[in-house]
């Protein structure tokens, strides 16, 4: 059996607003691949993101600049696609370091049991009592705002949803049959869990790692918004807000399109998960 037609993913695919949402993603992750790449070589499109021109300053959208420029004559479009590549590079690498984590916790917790489950589950309990986002605004003030300080900081601070779920469905599937028959044929304990009770709960995990995407998104917008994500010149959709709050009577596309590609994207991975969700269930 093909992964496409595995029945979760017919299923999926028969859900047109799970498509839509994926085909949103995808388009927006390919113009970010895009922007980087040639960006790579020096070549700008449709024109370099740093570039000012302080005659055209806050030019409402139009022909030559799609949806206008900002206070130092920049183009919106471009600072827009090169903060995408930002955006989603914070999303996916963060959820790979909090999914990292809160799987193997989850594991550990779920499995084994006992104290080995109530220290990690107190450890959990712990990080819960304070606001995420404040954590990671307080680790980023004092680390420093590097794109690397901002993706680690997010991952090893939003793993704990992912441990509570993968703990659950551990403490499920650790008395199922084919469980107890590995332990009668003496299989050791981090085989049990790799290749007998991990794979079990891949559509939970992936759900899990779809839904954590946009989390790490807007985490990220939050941070640029305040001051303590990339710095300028680089350009990040909350850094491009934060600019044009204080135009915003003025120049109300540099709120606009930011916002919306925030919502849209944010939106976009929700709804995917949701859908995936709804097609591990059914």
């Amino acid at each position: 059996m093909t992964l496409t037609s595995h029945p979760m993913w017919y299923r999926f695919s028969k859900n047109k607003i799970g498509m839509i949402s994926v085909s949103i993603i995808f388009i927006l992750s390919l113009l970010a691949i895009t922007t980087t790449v040639l960006s790579l070589d020096r070549i700008y499109w449709p024109m370099d993101p740093n570039l000012t021109n302080l005659e055209q300053k806050l030019l409402p959208p139009g022909s030559l600049h799609w949806i206008g420029t900002d206070h130092l004559g920049r183009d919106v479009f471009s600072r827009m696609l090169h903060g995408a590549a930002i955006s989603l590079t914070v999303g996916f690498t963060a959820m790979l370091v909090s999914l990292s984590i809160g799987v193997l916790i989850g594991a550990l917790a779920g499995y084994c049991g006992g104290k080995i489950d109530q220290i990690l589950m107190r450890a959990v309990d712990a990080l819960l009592c304070f606001p995420t986002f404040f954590l990671i605004l307080t680790a980023v003030a004092l680390l420093g705002p590097r794109l690397i300080n901002i993706v680690v900081v997010i991952g090893l601070i939003s793993w704990t949803g992912t441990a509570r779920l993968v703990r659950g469905e551990f403490l499920t599937l650790r008395e199922a049959e084919y469980v107890y028959a590995a332990r009668i044929l003496g299989e050791r304990w981090w085989k049990i869990i790799t290749k007998h009770i991990l794979p079990n709960t891949a559509a939970v995990i992936l759900v899990t790692a779809v839904l954590g995407i946009p989390e790490a998104i807007l985490a990220e917008a939050g941070l640029s918004f305040l001051g303590f994500g990339v710095q300028p010149p680089q350009a990040t959709w909350g850094n491009i807000i934060a600019d044009g709050k204080t135009y915003l009577l003025d120049a109300w596309w540099l709120i606009l399109f930011p916002g919306l590609a925030i919502l849209i994207t944010s939106l976009s991975f929700y709804l995917a998960g949701d859908c995936l969700r709804e097609a591990t269930e059914t």
